[in-house]
């Protein structure tokens, strides 16, 4: 009888069906052991009757309705949609209908048919380069390819520049520029040249310029130098000496440095055949329209002066013209210093760097053996003929 009450009692305290908490797992009957709860309805939406639990039909279709109710009830977040991974559609239309308006065009009097075609394909490329649905290089060889097809061009002519040496000249020169910038070489020298000269406002802009100066050779490209080497490590040392743009400090340096910058970089542009990318065609085209080969030396012999010349003059010009009001810098090169240090040791990649720069500055210069004979005899102390029977005392007929 005791036991009786107490089950009893013991059943009372507990809730009602109704009264307990709902769960995201559906609870059996209490007549199931445990045990066999395995029921999941994110992962089982239906029963079969032949199942291992032995529910009746009856049971196992209330238990799938309220797993429908719940499923239905359920709020589900869609995965987005894929991001358009192709061109542009607007910038591609655009191109394609510049092209189609001047091809389907009359032909004007005294243009050839194919060269019209040509003109449409031209400027169709252009307006797709300016509106870039897809990057420069595959607008271009689009460009290429539907010269090809429609048989404008036959597949030689219209990869003829392909053959030519100057392209791939600038190829391989931006891809140093890339180099110098990947590796931190570049700012390694630049921030080299300011811990050395730059304690003076006028030391630090000849550092910067002789600098940019030393690196064009190997980087073809003004914004190249300009804006991805030396416009970054400008910025850092006029806000380390207190010159911001727009706050009304820009005349305290940065307006000096920043303009001192820009007009000597064009002029250390037009020092090396390699420095910019618009001269290795400036030598085509002088080959090709007078017959005259002008080699890197011949450029660097030509342009160096002029050329150190006015590194010297226009950063003292603009000094006197545009002066800044910061007079010294000494915050400067102690910026340098910490960058520098921050940078530690040259990595491998920049050693990898400077090697190739070199090796290809080198093999830019022609070898001539009579050059290498006459500073061997030299160092000998006597002044042989050469190979060539040329006299090496005047030497200018093997050296040239």
């Amino acid at each position: 009888m005791a036991s009786s009450v107490a089950l009893t009692t013991a059943f009372s305290t507990l809730p009602s069906l109704r009264q307990r908490p709902h769960s995201n797992h559906l609870t059996p009957s209490l007549s199931y052991p445990p045990k066999r709860r395995r029921f999941t309805p994110s992962l089982q939406h239906s029963f079969n009757v032949n199942t291992k639990h032995n529910w009746s039909p009856k049971k196992l279709s209330n238990v799938s309705s309220l797993v429908r109710a719940s499923a239905a009830g359920a709020s589900v977040t869609p995965a987005p949609a894929p991001a358009w991974q192709g061109a542009a559609i607007k910038p591609l239309l655009a191109s394609i209908a510049t092209g189609a308006i001047i091809w389907f065009a009359p032909v004007p009097n005294g243009v050839t048919k194919i060269a019209w075609q040509l003109l449409a394909i031209f400027l169709a490329t252009i307006v797709g380069i300016i509106t870039q649905p897809l990057p420069l290089g595959a607008v271009a060889l689009l460009g290429l390819g539907v010269s090809v097809l429609t048989k404008t061009l036959t597949f030689a002519a219209a990869f003829s520049g392909f053959g030519d040496p100057i392209p791939w000249l600038i190829c391989f020169a931006f891809f140093f520029a890339k180099g110098f910038i990947k590796t931190g070489l570049g700012n390694r020298v630049g921030y080299q040249f300011v811990s050395l000269f730059g304690s003076s406002t006028l030391g630090l802009g000849y550092s910067l310029v002789f600098s940019e100066a030393l690196l064009a050779p190997a980087i073809p490209s003004v914004s190249a130098r300009a804006g991805g080497i030396f416009l970054p490590l400008v910025k850092s040392l006029c806000a380390a000496c207190g010159s911001n743009p727009g706050d009304g400090t820009e005349r305290k340096l940065g307006a000096w440095l920043s303009l001192t910058c820009f007009q000597t970089s064009v002029i250390s542009s037009a020092m090396f055949l390699t420095a910019m990318a618009a001269n290795p065609l400036c030598a085509t085209l002088t080959q090709t329209s007078i017959n005259q080969t002008i080699g890197w030396l011949d450029w660097a012999r030509a342009a160096i002066v002029p050329g150190l010349v006015s590194l010297v003059v226009v950063p003292l010009l603009l000094y006197i013209v545009y002066p800044p009001t910061l007079k010294s810098s000494p915050d400067a090169p102690k910026l340098a210093r910490e960058k520098l240090q921050n940078m530690g040791p040259m990595s491998s990649n920049e050693k990898i760097m400077t090697a190739t720069l070199l090796l290809t500055v080198f093999n830019s210069i022609p070898f001539n053996p009579c050059f290498l004979y006459v500073i061997l005899s030299k160092c000998r102390g006597r002044i042989p003929p050469c190979a060539c029977n040329n006299p090496l005392a005047s030497g200018k007929s093997c050296l040239k």
